[in-house]
């Protein structure tokens, strides 16, 4: 798929600009990085966090694709120093917030009580994000007139994050592109009127 196409993707299925996606399409690597996030367990801590997000089915799962080690690139070559922070402290914050939930770290929970415990976030996520969109309703308008490059939005909530890092780094993966999307890798003819019945794969671009 597409670069540009996949973010364009991830962008309409998570509600919100990919964050980090226009250094990563500008192809610079970010001289804020700070990589102290990312330790053996963290690593393995967002694997298991992609896994819940994508799980494995009939098709492998986003924990395959090693999406902890995705996440920790992009997050540290293309995430600003406020935006690397909030995602820290999040991802810091995280097996706190499930045990309050759960009784139990991300890790030791259940299956079902980590797919509950995500959702939850999700619904935080995008209350968090809307209330500081009204926010900067007015500051992103005026930069938006006066043609300023310098108004960068507030970092959004770290579950958006995680969230948008799994589906960009399992649908850029070979698994992702070959196995959960169908994949023509030397594209025929146009086809306007191609034969479609429910529960067919999207195509990789």
């Amino acid at each position: 798929m597409e670069r540009r196409e996949l973010l364009k993707m991830i962008a309409v299925l998570t509600g919100g600009v990919v964050i980090g996606g226009d250094v990563f399409l500008s192809g610079c690597t970010n001289k804020e990085a700070d990589a102290s996030t990312f330790s053996a367990s963290n690593i393995a801590l967002l694997d298991e966090v992609g896994e819940t997000i994508i799980p494995t089915t009939s098709t492998p799962g986003a924990k395959a694709t090693k999406i902890g080690e995705f996440m920790k690139t992009i997050v540290t070559d293309c995430y600003n120093a406020d935006q690397q922070k909030a995602f820290g402290d999040g991802l810091a914050g995280l097996n706190a917030a499930c045990e309050k939930a759960n009784g139990k770290s991300f890790m030791d929970a259940t299956p079902d009580q980590r797919k509950a415990f995500l959702i939850g976030l999700e619904k935080e996520a995008k209350e968090y994000n809307k209330q500081r969109d009204e926010k900067e309703k007015d500051a992103r308008e005026k930069a938006r007139k006066d043609m300023d490059p310098n108004f960068v939005s507030a970092p959004s909530h770290y579950y958006s994050m995680l969230k948008q890092l799994t589906l960009w780094g399992y649908f850029s993966s070979e698994i992702g592109s070959k196995q959960a999307l169908r994949f023509l890798p030397i594209p025929g003819h146009y086809d306007g009127a191609l034969p479609y019945k429910k529960g067919d794969k999207a195509w990789a671009i």
